[in-house]
């Protein structure tokens, strides 16, 4: 114990200083991250005018576009680490399967897909009269990168049109279906 003492006596105020602030920036990383990822979230315009059976009350729509927003964010956090881990809060049922699916097959050719993500402007068509299911249609402008490594194999800006349904849990809305819709000409 002695020996361990007098050997930080000889490491000096700077070196202290130095192992001091690598375990503050240790401790607080995960924060920092959780902090960058929380203000890349993308824009989500809901438009519930004419939902049908019945009206969403004002505090489900801000949850639904929210929830729906921390989807896409995780989405394509998920897309370009190759991790379906991060899909874990926000999607379910059809729509995690495909995505894990998906992630998989990057995972097995080294290719990355990385969403650059515009906004989305979603009209709700369908809320059900329980409250158990909600079903979207998704405008979405979106930038795709396709990647081999570092390198940018493919790139395109894209509107794409997405019908979403999505059911409530305990404490968020989670996207059980995100299906791609025929291109309109």
């Amino acid at each position: 114990m002695t020996l361990i003492a007098a050997d930080f006596g000889k490491l000096g105020r700077s070196t202290l200083m130095s192992v001091a602030s690598m375990l503050a920036l240790a401790i607080l990383a995960p924060v920092l991250v959780a902090a960058l990822r929380a203000d890349s979230i993308p824009a989500v315009k809901l438009n519930a005018d004419q939902i049908a059976p019945r009206a969403i009350e004002e505090l489900t729509g801000r949850n639904v576009t929210r929830d729906y927003a921390y989807a896409w964010r995780d989405l394509a956090a998920a897309s370009e680490s190759a991790r379906a881990d991060l899909l874990n809060d926000y999607f379910t049922g059809f729509a995690k399967d495909k995505l894990v699916r998906r992630i998989a097959d990057q995972q097995k050719t080294g290719v990355r897909i990385r969403y650059i993500d515009h906004g989305h402007n979603v009209r709700a068509l369908f809320y059900a009269p329980d409250g158990g299911e909600m079903q979207l249609v998704d405008n979405a402008q979106l930038e795709i990168e396709i990647r081999d490594g570092s390198k940018i194999i493919y790139r395109e800006k894209v509107k794409r049109q997405y019908l979403v349904l999505m059911t409530p849990g305990a404490d968020r809305w989670f996207v059980r279906s995100l299906d791609q819709m025929a291109d309109h000409p």
